[in-house]
């Protein structure tokens, strides 16, 4: 993925509350995503950057997870593989391509949405909270423990 638009990029950081986590795992982030999330982030704290392919060998918890996925094939493994980094009580953010928009290079019938995530992480006790906008075609998702 080349150069993105991000949305209110001076406000990004803050609204996705990145800079309050120890230990931040970015998966398959575009660069200027990437780029603004790291330098927003305190020297003391950890930024990890992987590509969802090279996943596995993360080995360590993090308490913050922003995973970029626009396709829904192939993302059960992905999301499985992410939500065992997550550390108990951390924050989960999964952006995904909007349906309805015409940018992103993903065709619309195969585009991850927000059912899909929430069906497939409620069983991890992690539920839907919060959405951020990210770009013009990009949302971001926040899931977090579920309060029993």
């Amino acid at each position: 993925m080349t150069g993105i638009a991000l949305k209110n990029p001076s406000a990004l950081p803050a609204r996705l509350e990145v800079e309050r986590a120890q230990r931040l795992l970015l998966v398959d982030a575009p660069p200027a995503l990437a780029d603004l999330l790291l330098q927003s982030r305190s020297k003391e704290s950890e930024t990890r950057l992987f590509q969802a392919r090279a996943l596995s060998t993360a080995k360590e918890t993090f308490d913050a997870i922003l995973l970029w996925r626009e396709d829904r094939i192939g993302s059960r493994s992905i999301l499985e593989g992410v939500v065992r980094r997550l550390e108990p009580g951390g924050v989960l953010w999964i952006v995904t391509a909007l349906r309805k928009v015409m940018g992103p290079r993903t065709p619309a019938v195969h585009r991850l949405e927000l059912s899909d995530l929430t069906k497939r992480l409620e069983r991890h006790g992690l539920s839907n909270d919060r959405e951020v906008r990210i770009t013009s075609w990009h949302v971001a998702y926040r899931f977090v423990a579920t309060s029993r």
